[in-house]
């Protein structure tokens, strides 16, 4: 898509970098955001955070005459607010429109799309024999995983966009990777498993249950229940946790549970992207048994840590998005609901599926390719893996 022509403005707009702007954010300070993409773009997907302050307001609206009372209603006359597009190029010209009449209007850089490209590490505090290592993609929640025993490195649920990203943070930690592990099938990001095995030389792993949905390459390690994938000098016990879809799978590092999208902290599956609407009570069904028949069975101090969050989600001590399985049991009363209880709240209040969701499972599956550029732009958006919107 190509951008509009706008008026040549002549001010110079500061920017603000997306990791300056999540600094901010952390710190919890008060910020106002103008989005000038339009208002279905906004509802769907922002930068979300408890101090932020929202104006939504097309940037087409800025283009004739001068700025009226309406255009400027509910920015802050005197102190700094940031303008913010899909892009960068239409919020740029808003901000100097606004730095003309005296307005102290910075703008994102790269907008929504340098915002998507933020990504953040940090080590789990965690009594495994090696390093657990969680990646925190701000804008769609995605998490992954990077787990070093020994001299040996594994990447879990890799996102394709930051495939140099792992290779640069194992060789840190004087590693070289050896599997790149999906838990499941995704619907909400194109992974990165074959890009990164392709680059390192490492084996792809998936469950057999998950390569059964029709899975177009070849994978090198097709791993079932109980099955154990040994890195340096650990051990990875896999566990079978279908319910999100058939074979979804989690792993056991030491007390962590790498449960995918079977079980977040705020939240569980949604029980309908692969089974359809037709086959979500099953598979709701499918997902309390796995619940409760393979996860709550586990120590509380278990860490799970699951592969999406949700933006108001808050960290544990060690300032990953992890929590103990006794604080879920705690504190989600999904968990403690009889079976029927649970299917009904599970179809009661699902979100709206994932954008692109039918072509992503497509690319993931192999069955469709596309380049880096088109992979970037089809998994821009919320998430939406969990069965109510606080995922």
């Amino acid at each position: 898509m190509s951008l509009p022509d706008l008026p040549d403005l002549d001010v110079d707009v500061p920017e603000i970098t997306a990791e300056t702007l999540k600094s901010r954010l952390d710190d919890g300070e008060e910020l106002m955001l103008l989005d000038t993409r339009p208002p279905a773009k906004h509802e769907e997907w922002r930068i979300d955070a408890d101090s932020v302050t929202y104006v939504n307001r097309p940037y087409d609206n800025y283009l004739d005459g001068e700025l009226t009372d309406e255009l400027v209603a509910g920015l802050p006359d005197d102190e700094e607010f940031v303008v913010f597009c899909a892009k960068g190029h239409t919020s740029e010209f808003v901000a100097g429109k606004l730095r003309l009449a005296g307005y102290d209007a910075v703008a994102l850089e790269d907008g929504m799309e340098g915002w998507a490209r933020l990504y953040e590490y940090t080590e789990l505090d965690t009594n495994f024999d090696g390093i657990v290592g969680q990646y925190y993609r701000p804008s769609s929640g995605c998490l992954a995983y990077l787990i070093v025993s020994d001299d040996e490195a594994a990447v879990v649920d890799p996102l394709r966009a930051f495939t140099d990203r792992y290779v640069t943070d194992a060789a840190e930690y004087g590693a070289s990777i050896e599997y790149v592990i999906d838990t499941h099938v995704h619907a909400d990001h194109i992974s990165g498993l074959r890009e990164l095995a392709a680059e390192t030389g490492a084996k792809t792993v998936l469950s057999a249950t998950a390569a059964d949905r029709g899975v177009e390459y070849v994978v090198d390690v097709l791993v079932e229940d109980g099955d154990t994938i040994t890195l340096g000098v650990a051990d990875i016990k896999v566990i079978h946790t279908p319910g999100h879809t058939s074979g979804m799978t989690s792993l056991l590092v030491g007390d962590v549970l790498l449960t995918g999208d079977g079980l977040f902290t705020d939240s569980v599956a949604r029980p309908d992207l692969e089974a359809g609407s037709e086959g979500a009570t099953d598979a709701a069904r499918t997902l309390y048994e796995t619940i409760h028949e393979r996860i709550l069975p586990l120590s509380d101090g278990t860490r799970i840590a699951p592969a999406h969050t949700a933006s108001a989600t808050a960290t544990s001590v060690d300032g990953t998005y992890t929590a103990s399985l006794g604080e879920l049991t705690a504190h989600m009363e999904a968990l403690r609901y009889d079976r029927d209880s649970f299917v009904e709240y599970v179809l009661a209040d699902m979100p709206p599926r994932p954008a692109n969701y039918e072509e992503i499972i497509e690319t993931n599956l192999g069955q469709t390719d596309v380049n880096d550029e088109e992979a970037f732009t089809l998994e821009l958006g919320p998430n939406n893996c969990a069965a109510e919107s606080t995922i």
